[in-house]
C-alpha cells in the first residue's frame, strides 16, 4: 500500500493528505470530508508539504487569487478522472472534452525554473530562482494528471475508496492490486468499527 502521510498545523484544525500516489490525486483530496482549500493559508500549506517548490520556500506571496484557480484545476481532474473509475461512466462527453481542453491548457505553463546552490555544509541543494508563479505550479500539478490520463498502466491502477461516501481516487500500487480503501486508517478503519458492530448487533439478537 502506497504510504499514507497527513500533515497538521498548529494554525488550523485541518489535515492534509499525500497518500493517493500522485499529486493530482492529493489535490482532490483538498476536497474530502471537508473543504481543505478554502482560504489562502491552507494552499500555502498544501504547497509546501506537496512537493511542488524545495524546502523552505518563501510562499509569503501566494494571495486569495490563487484558491480558485487550485480549486478549478481540482474540479477538472475529479472530473476527468472520475469517469474512469465510475462504472457506467456518468460525466457528459462534451463537458469532458471541455475540461481536457482546460487542463491540457494548464499543463502548457513552464515549471517553476531551479537551481543548485551550497548549502551551509558545502552540499548542493536545490531551490528557485524566485517565487513560483501560480501558473507554474498548476501547470506542474496539470502536466501530472494529463501524464496519469494517458498512461494505460497508471489508468488500470486507479480506484475510488470503498469506503461508505467516499469519493477520494487514489492509484493502487499495492502487491495484488488489493487495496480497498484511500486510507485504512480513516475509511478502513470506519470499515472495520462498522463490520464489529453489526456483528455485536447479530450476536445480541
Amino acid at each position: 500500500m502506497a504510504s499514507e502521510t497527513t500533515v497538521a498545523t498548529a494554525s488550523y484544525s485541518y489535515e492534509l493528505r499525500f497518500d493517493a500516489g500522485r499529486i493530482c490525486l492529493d489535490l482532490l483530496a483538498t476536497a474530502h470530508p471537508d473543504e481543505r482549500l478554502g482560504a489562502v493559508e491552507p494552499l500555502r500549506a498544501w504547497i509546501a508539504a506537496s512537493g511542488l517548490v524545495p524546502g523552505g520556500t518563501a510562499l509569503r506571496h501566494v494571495d486569495g487569487s490563487w484558491v480558485p484557480r487550485f480549486r478549478e484545476l481540482r474540479a477538472l481532474t475529479g472530473r476527468l478522472t472520475g469517469q474512469l473509475v465510475q462504472k457506467p461512466p456518468a460525466a457528459d462527453p462534451r463537458s469532458l472534452d471541455q475540461a481536457l481542453t482546460r487542463l491540457n491548457e494548464l499543463a502548457r505553463a513552464a515549471p517553476p525554473a531551479t537551481r543548485a546552490v551550497r548549502a551551509p555544509d558545502g552540499t548542493l541543494v536545490r531551490e528557485l530562482h524566485g517565487p513560483p508563479e501560480c501558473a507554474a505550479l498548476l501547470g506542474a500539478v496539470a502536466r501530472d494528471a494529463v501524464e496519469l490520463l494517458t498512461d494505460p498502466d497508471a489508468r488500470a491502477c486507479l480506484r475510488q475508496c470503498e469506503g461508505d461516501s467516499c469519493p477520494i481516487v487514489y492509484l493502487d500500487t499495492s502487491r495484488g492490486r488489493r487495496r480497498r480503501w484511500c486510507s485504512s486508517e480513516i475509511c478502513g478503519n470506519r470499515e472495520r468499527v462498522a463490520r464489529h458492530r453489526r456483528r455485536a448487533a447479530l450476536a445480541r439478537a
